[in-house]
């Protein structure tokens, strides 16, 4: 029984002399091949641009949380059904709204034209602290402030808010919620560090103004639906929840108009990142030399296998 066993071994030990010796014969094509994927590597790596990452961590708001006035609203929900208003459900969560809104095509498009930043989202190709960014000439002219990339119709020379909305929420904004503790971090990547730090500062400004903008406008409409219904009733008792319906949508003016952080208050600002997020140089040079490794001893024991 044992002298059936010893065969086996031998017949392994065999093959993998033959498989060793294949590709010892093959050496120079697989150090060529190596040394081709390791510069190939290496010359990709230096070409990708640095980008950098500011980040900000953020809390709600009580009223984003459902607190203040927001949880007064249950104490008056039913009066005001009563009289046709509806002024929300205690504990509604406005952080989730205000986070949708943040990612909203509608709100980066209305950010990219405020700021006049659509150069510096979707033209710039790389930055240094001597020159500071560095636009791509066949995309976009600094100089003339015009677009002068060459694109297949429908598309135009100018980037329109389709393309630079995307690319927004691909490579440059990040929004994350921290389901436990209800924290929010706000982070955006681009090649300037300073941009990227404004960029985060803007964003957190302009989310909370647009929430408020939003609750002073419901609550006006809402002032002025009470205020004509208060003319036209006679009854004391109806009077009464008018004049505490209209005392919450006055309150809810006052108060998001005080309040410069409606929304997310800022716990940890973000700051001009002094160190690159990416790209891994080394570990790109790493992969590309790795890959070409065992793509050339494939190619070695391809090229033995037809000669044979």
């Amino acid at each position: 029984m044992d002298q059936t066993q010893h065969p086996q071994p031998a017949d392994d030990e065999i093959d993998l002399r033959e498989l060793f010796g294949i590709i010892w014969q093959g050496k120079w094509w697989i150090i060529a091949i190596t040394f081709v994927f390791a510069v190939g590597s290496v010359i990709y790596a230096l070409s990708l641009p640095n980008i950098y990452k500011a980040e900000a961590t953020l809390a709600p708001t009580e009223e984003a949380s459902g607190g203040g006035l927001a949880s007064m609203a249950g104490q008056l929900g039913g009066l005001a059904s009563l009289a046709g208003v509806n002024l929300g459900k205690s504990g509604t969560d406005k952080t989730t709204m205000a986070i949708e809104v943040l990612k909203s095509r509608a709100f980066l498009t209305e950010f990219v034209k405020k700021y006049d930043i659509l150069p510096e989202l979707m033209a710039v190709k790389e930055w240094s602290p001597n020159q500071g960014l560095v636009y791509d000439q066949d995309l976009y002219n600094p100089d003339i402030k015009e677009w002068v990339r060459e694109v297949a119709p429908p598309k135009q020379p100018k980037p329109t808010s389709w393309e630079y909305v995307d690319v927004f929420r691909k490579e440059i904004l990040a929004v994350d919620k921290d389901q436990e503790t209800g924290l929010v971090r706000i982070s955006v990547n681009h090649q300037s560090p300073e941009l990227a730090q404004q960029w985060v500062e803007w964003l957190v400004t302009e989310v909370n103004n647009h929430m408020r903008q939003r609750d002073i406008e419901e609550a006006r409409r809402s002032l002025e639906y009470l205020n004509n219904e208060l003319q036209d009733t006679s009854l004391s008792n109806m009077q009464q929840v008018f004049y505490q319906l209209i005392e919450k949508q006055t309150q809810t003016i006052m108060l998001a108009n005080v309040r410069p952080e409606y929304i997310f208050q800022t716990l940890d600002p973000a700051v001009v990142p002094e160190q690159k997020a990416k790209p891994s140089r080394a570990l790109i040079c790493i992969i590309g030399a790795f890959l070409g490794g065992v793509l050339s001893i494939g190619f070695v024991l391809v090229r033995n296998l037809f000669r044979s």
